[in-house]
């Protein structure tokens, strides 16, 4: 039999359906009992009169504890009085598939209260039990599926680059070690290097989403030891602009997708909008922001070669109200402030970019250095052992066209789409210095 949800029910009114799903809520009156069930797509009433020929389900009722699991077997009813979509289910049988304890660790409905998240994340399967939970990892999945099919259709192909390690991944920071075999290994900060191996492999255009691990002992709102990384490469390409191009199509494509799919249910549970871009994301070179932010904020961040997280912040609000856009690429950073894989323009800026979103970096992307000496060069400059990425440049030797590529955070870009303040609370189950389970 098809499974019915929930929120399809008014396409059965009159008839006979069983829809199964979790107890939200029980009003057990004097003459009549209520019974609002839920599903990963809706909420329905379910309404049992207390009469004799009722008595049996009545029992069950009375002796139901919230958040059990049942299974309804009854009547489509239009109720234009429910104030719950205006239907009702009476029922003809209730099965208790399972039954929940009376007393939960917490309040499922009591999200906001930032004292309680530790015992909330101890408890995250109660935890997603709630709308609000479930409409973030739905936006998750369609963000997800809009980035894959923008990139299907524009000839990439996937590809899944190991995560276990033999030599430390980019500057070797940061990393976890494994024992492994009686040997060290290191878990992957990133797929950078491999997807520069299918580039050389004549791939042309690859994308992965997957896990990394950065050993990081940050204890901000923005920051995990496992998360979610977005990635792509492209070939032949003529700068960092190209990947910008890509990058932005992407985007406006995912911000599309989710206001069609999931834009009045964001609305209704959220009080917000999701904006889909309406002017092209400005391109600031790093210099000029500096100064952006220095005249018209009169505030000096921490970095002289990169932007503090109060930078971050500015530049978005500067490109909010005068430039109409809550997207923002900072374009051509300092050597001092990029990987050695860089490559270098005539003024020796890197042709790097970030994509900051709503006040936050949400990407880091930039051209790619592919003849082997300049490569060489600049890691001596960033003090690498150069032995110590041997398998890296073997990539190089034989022919390797011009690339370059992005990584995107997808927890950082789900926190500003739902304005959502902690990156815990937009991960399936986080990872952080203090936190391995559940």
């Amino acid at each position: 039999m098809e499974k019915i949800y929930i929120k399809d029910l008014n396409n059965y009114f009159n008839k006979e359906i069983s829809i199964s799903g979790f107890v939200d809520k029980i009003r057990d009156l004097q003459y009549v009992q209520f019974l609002i069930i839920r599903d990963s797509s809706a909420k329905i009433q379910v309404t049992i009169e207390k009469e004799e020929k009722n008595k049996e389900l009545n029992e069950i009722v009375s002796s139901l504890t919230k958040e059990s699991t049942v299974k309804v077997t009854g009547l489509v009813l239009e109720a234009p009085k429910v104030k719950l979509r205006g239907m009702e289910v009476i029922p003809s049988k209730i099965e208790v598939t399972s039954v929940s304890e009376d007393e939960l660790p917490i309040d499922i409905l009591d999200y906001n209260n930032k004292s309680n998240q530790d015992l909330r994340l101890d408890n995250r399967f109660l935890d997603l039990r709630t709308e609000r939970n479930y409409l973030i990892f739905k936006a998750q999945t369609i963000a997800e599926n809009a980035m894959r099919k923008y990139w299907i259709d524009h000839n990439f192909i996937e590809i899944h680059s190991p995560k276990i390690l033999g030599t430390a991944s980019e500057s070797g920071a940061e990393v976890f070690k494994l024992e492994y075999f009686g040997k060290t290994v290191y878990l992957a900060q990133s797929p950078q290097f491999y997807k520069q191996m299918a580039m050389s492999a004549g791939f042309n255009n690859v994308f992965e989403i997957g896990p990394v691990f950065r050993a990081e002992n940050s204890h901000t709102a923005y920051h995990a030891t496992e998360f979610t990384s977005v990635d792509c490469e492209m070939s032949w390409i003529e700068s960092h602009h190209d990947v910008m191009d890509l990058e932005e199509a992407v985007m406006v494509n995912v911000m599309k997708d989710l206001k069609e799919s999931i834009g009045e249910e964001f609305t209704k549970t959220f009080k917000n909008e999701i904006k889909v871009p309406e002017v092209a994301f400005p391109r600031i070179p790093f210099s000029e922001a500096k100064k952006i932010i220095q005249e018209n904020y009169k505030y000096i961040g921490e970095k002289e070669f990169d932007f503090d997280r109060r930078e971050e912040e500015l530049i978005c609000l500067y490109a909010r109200k005068k430039l109409n856009s809550d997207f923002v690429f900072v374009i051509d950073y300092p050597f001092e402030a990029r990987p050695f894989y860089h490559m270098l323009d005539e003024r020796g800026l890197t042709k790097s970019f970030d994509l900051l979103y709503k006040g936050i970096e949400i990407t880091t992307g930039a051209q790619r250095e592919h003849r082997i000496d300049v490569l060489k060069k600049q890691a001596e400059l960033k003090e690498i052992p150069l032995e110590s990425l041997d398998f890296y440049f073997n990539f190089f030797k034989y022919g390797v066209p011009p690339h370059g590529g992005y990584g995107f955070g997808l927890n950082r870009f789900l926190m500003k789409v739902f304005n959502i303040d902690n990156i815990r609370d937009v991960t399936f189950l986080y990872r952080g210095p203090n936190r391995v389970n559940p």
